[in-house]
């Protein structure tokens, strides 16, 4: 669920606050978080997608057919890695995951998410 205006606004805030309190610290989260480990993670999948051609080709050339089933699951399974990975990471635009992290929330129902909805329109209608 996409943050409202305010809210985007509190966190810029913090994160001005922040940068400002402490900057060597900001940038050290910057850098880290789920884009630097999907990145990394893809690389790494495109690399055993490579050793996994090189095994195939070898099987092949030795005439070993297990070695080539080898080479192939591990592209097969180096491909499904790197698809996976780069779906999985943020996309332009998007805050980074390691800026600012929010608690974990325990699970509410449907209905208490509507009604919480529901009162915070109300009250930004109502002032």
């Amino acid at each position: 669920m996409p943050l409202s205006e305010h809210e985007q606004r509190m966190l810029e805030q913090m994160e001005r606050a922040l940068y400002a309190e402490d900057p060597k610290f900001a940038s050290a989260l910057e850098g880290s978080g789920l884009r630097t480990y999907t990145r990394r993670r893809v690389y790494q999948a495109v690399a055993g997608f490579l050793v996994g051609i090189a095994l195939l080709m070898a099987g092949m050339v030795a005439q070993l057919i297990w070695v080539s089933v080898v080479g192939f699951l591990v592209m097969l399974g180096c491909a499904v890695l790197a698809v996976t990975g780069w779906r999985k990471g943020p996309k332009p635009g998007e805050q980074p995951a390691g800026a600012v992290r929010r608690q974990a929330r325990p699970k509410r129902s449907m209905m208490e998410r509507i009604e919480e909805r529901w009162q915070r329109r109300r009250d930004e209608h109502g002032q």
